[in-house]
């Protein structure tokens, strides 16, 4: 009998890929294409979902040629997708209602000011467990409402659908304006300030705030069960899993156990701890989230800590000031160096994410003398990031009843082993790096083959996950310190710098 694989079709921020893997969780096939980002406007960031589904019609039988395999041999396909970006389509036509309102966005902030003031934030944590902000889907769908003539009156009439990626890919790959599902799971539910986080259910007094209609809503289902078969490019293949990427994340690296954690490294960096069967409200600037629910199952919840600029300011380092050629050249630069030389660079290009949130935060870099030289600086650069893991790691061994013994991560960073060791250095935790690097992706397989029966359960899964690397922590613990101190320092100094104009 011919192998079988899993298909995961992750919709990220820049491109949708279609990954086949194997029962031993092995990476067999992968096609990829980027899709345009659009910026109207200063703040504004938007995606065609057109193009996007358009995209995944050409990557499915890219990688479905790549491994030289049959649709039959596919067993399940699951979806993990960029999180909160904001999709309207009509119920009728199947045509969007505009482009997406993508999860950057900031269009919002005038908004998120006013529920700030009033009702104020508790009334959000209480029922969602998410503060006011530009990142959520419910601010969207208000700003389209009051933006775009008659769409609040026809999404009442039962006209217009509102979903975040997957439930937009899943619709049309299900048949879309001829029955397709309408659906979503709990970890994308549980990112945009309409569902309840106890429940796992829209919840009225949020509709009702927002003015949502209950009838352009998904159906909020399991992480992992079966939706339904695909009638397009897949016919009579199941879709049995959908996961927010970053959840997806931290399915693909088995942290199934409370206390288990994983950051992804990328443009910006998302830490996510496994918070087990309760919600764990924040207290120190985390987001609480649904981490994932297979089935019928309770749900597992997660702390999330966002890190907004990371391998972007590595990126700024190279096109901006021209300082490397290319990314990994950062190592090499840094290494000529012992130490930073006394030079601390803050990151807040768009102010601070997680545990700050301080969106008056703007750039610096502090400690400069006549002695500092480019290495200084691209060793500042790199610790930059592993500051930014210990004040979330920091906050979220407040938060939790379960303190952090070690951290898995993926994502392009982790190639740069001087990084590593330093986030290694600073947390005191062993730092561990995965076989598959495609994380986001093998969560979404992971899912969808335990819905299907392609793995009989989270134990298998655990056993597929190899080391690849790992640092561990030799820092003296005073130097640690007092550096942590100069870091804390260096972000008072980024503090206050955008003066927003006073409201009469």
């Amino acid at each position: 009998m011919a192998e079988r694989y899993v298909m995961s079709i992750d919709q990220g921020t820049n491109s949708t890929r279609c990954i086949l893997f194997d029962h031993r969780g092995r990476l067999v096939s992968v096609a990829q294409k980027e899709h345009q980002q659009h910026f109207p406007r200063p703040g504004w960031v938007e995606h065609d979902v057109v193009e996007i589904w358009q995209n995944l019609r050409r990557v499915v039988p890219e990688a479905l040629s790549e491994a030289g395999v049959g649709q039959e041999q596919v067993a399940a396909i699951g979806l993990a997708n960029q999180r909160e970006t904001t999709v309207l389509w009509d119920r009728r036509t199947g045509t969007p209602l505009g482009r997406a309102i993508v999860w950057q966005d900031t269009r919002t902030a005038p908004l998120v000011e006013e529920l700030r003031q009033h009702p104020g934030e508790e009334f959000f944590l209480d029922r969602c467990a998410l503060p006011p902000s530009t990142y959520f889907s419910a601010l969207r769908i208000r700003w389209l409402f009051d933006h775009l003539k008659g769409i609040e009156q026809r999404a009442r009439d039962g006209e217009v659908l509102f979903g975040t990626m997957e439930s937009w890919l899943i619709w049309n790959l299900t048949g879309g304006t001829d029955g397709g599902l309408h659906i979503t799971d709990a970890t994308n539910a549980s990112r945009t300030m309409l569902m309840n986080i106890r429940t796992l259910a829209w919840d009225d007094e949020l509709l009702d705030f927002f003015g949502v209609p209950r009838s352009m809503l998904p159906e909020i289902r399991s992480s992992a069960e079966p939706y339904g078969e695909a009638r397009s490019l897949l016919p009579g293949v199941c879709i049995t899993a959908a996961l927010g990427d970053q959840q997806a994340a931290l399915f693909g690296q088995t942290c199934f156990s409370p206390g288990e954690a994983k950051c992804t490294y990328g443009t910006g960096s998302f830490l996510l701890l496994n918070t087990g069967a309760d919600p764990v409200r924040s207290r120190h600037g985390l987001l609480t989230t649904v981490a994932y629910q297979i089935g019928d199952q309770p749900p597992a919840y997660a702390l999330e800590g966002s890190i907004a600029i990371t391998g972007a300011l590595v990126q700024w380092f190279r096109d901006r000031l021209g300082l490397i050629s290319s990314a990994p050249e950062i190592e090499t630069l840094a290494r000529t160096v012992e130490d930073n030389g006394g030079c601390y660079i803050v990151p807040a290009f768009s102010g601070l994410f997680a545990p700050r949130w301080r969106s008056d935060a703007r750039g610096v870099i502090v400690g400069l003398t006549s002695y500092i030289t480019k290495g200084h600086l691209a060793r500042a650069v790199l610790e930059a990031t592993g500051w930014q893991t210990r004040e979330v790691v920091d906050a979220m061994n407040a938060d939790s009843a379960v303190s952090l013994q070690q951290l898995k991560v993926d994502g392009g960073m982790t190639a740069d082993n001087l990084l590593m060791q330093f986030v290694a250095d600073v947390l005191d935790v062993p730092v561990v790096r995965p076989m598959v690097a495609e994380t986001v992706s093998l969560g979404a397989a992971y899912a969808a083959g335990l819905a299907a029966g392609y793995w009989p359960g989270l134990a298998v899964l655990r056993r597929n996950w190899h080391r690849a690397a790992q640092w561990l922590p030799a820092m003296d613990p005073e130097r640690r310190e007092a550096e942590y101190e100069n870091w804390q320092r260096a972000v008072e100094r980024s503090l206050g710098w955008v003066r927003t104009p006073r409201t009469p």
